[in-house]
């Protein structure tokens, strides 16, 4: 059996061109991206993928991996690959940043751990909602969807094609005021009732000043904080369904998927 040049890299092309953008994706996507997960596993996931959905994706480009436009190639696979992670990664982000806020009204804000996903400090409390909001992502099914879109992807937005142009960028850029709104909508309620209750203990102060506020306020206002946030649960779901639409909505632009 003879196999030419050119046969030999269309046929590694076929393959390598939907692992840089597959791969790309599970780096940046979330639970896949945290820290705790080996990049051997994420490798030999990235792989398992491209099994599958290489051989029902479009013809490649027969380009030579190696060369210049082999390496611009690459390159656009990873940005296509990367931004459409990313964007649900910003998901995760409203829940953190709105535990955040709520952390600081509370006055649990120098109780910190470790955040698994991005690698830094981060308050107990968002510590609570990422794993919420995991547990959400994955019982929705939203890493299935994600796989979904990248195989739609290879057809709507080809190897080799213009890729996401300028205003795609733009518009992931112009999400992010999506994600701080969706944050403040989070912790709105709990930081309404915090408000109140430095209201009432200023109050309190005034009209007993030789009342040691800092020993009681300290203990009054986490211990309604985390009563009003129990409270509030429920509406983390519904939340977390109205941000996955606009970021898969998103996702769909990018793409240009139906």
């Amino acid at each position: 059996m003879n196999f030419s040049g050119a046969e030999i890299g269309a046929w590694v092309g076929s393959f390598i061109w939907p692992f840089f953008r597959i791969a790309a994706m599970v780096a940046a996507m979330p639970v896949f991206s945290s820290s705790f997960v080996p990049i051997r596993a994420r490798v030999i996931f990235a792989l398992a993928l491209t099994l599958v959905i290489a051989p029902t994706a479009p013809a490649m480009p027969a380009v030579d991996p190696l060369s210049i436009a082999g390496v611009v190639l690459i390159a656009q696979q990873l940005l296509i690959g990367i931004c459409m992670g990313f964007v649900f990664h910003l998901v995760f982000d409203v829940f953190v940043i709105g535990a955040q806020i709520i952390s600081m009204q509370m006055g649990l804000g120098f109780a910190t751990m470790i955040d698994p996903i991005n690698g830094s400090q981060a308050p107990v409390l968002s510590m609570f909602f990422l794993m919420m909001v995991t547990l959400l992502f994955l019982s929705m099914d939203g890493h299935l969807a994600l796989i979904e879109f990248v195989a739609k992807s290879f057809t709507t937005l080809p190897v080799g094609g213009e890729g996401i142009g300028r205003d795609g960028y733009w518009s992931i850029a112009s999400w992010g005021s999506e994600m701080f709104r969706g944050a403040v909508l989070v912790s709105l309620p709990t930081v309404t009732a915090l408000l109140l209750v430095n209201v009432a203990l200023g109050v309190m102060t005034r009209a007993a000043p030789q009342l040691n506020i800092f020993s009681v306020g300290f203990a009054v206002t986490i211990a309604a904080g985390l009563y009003v946030m129990v409270l509030t649960l429920p509406s983390v779901l519904p939340q977390f369904e109205a941000v996955s639409a606009s970021a898969f909505a998103l996702i769909r632009s990018l793409i240009h998927a139906q």
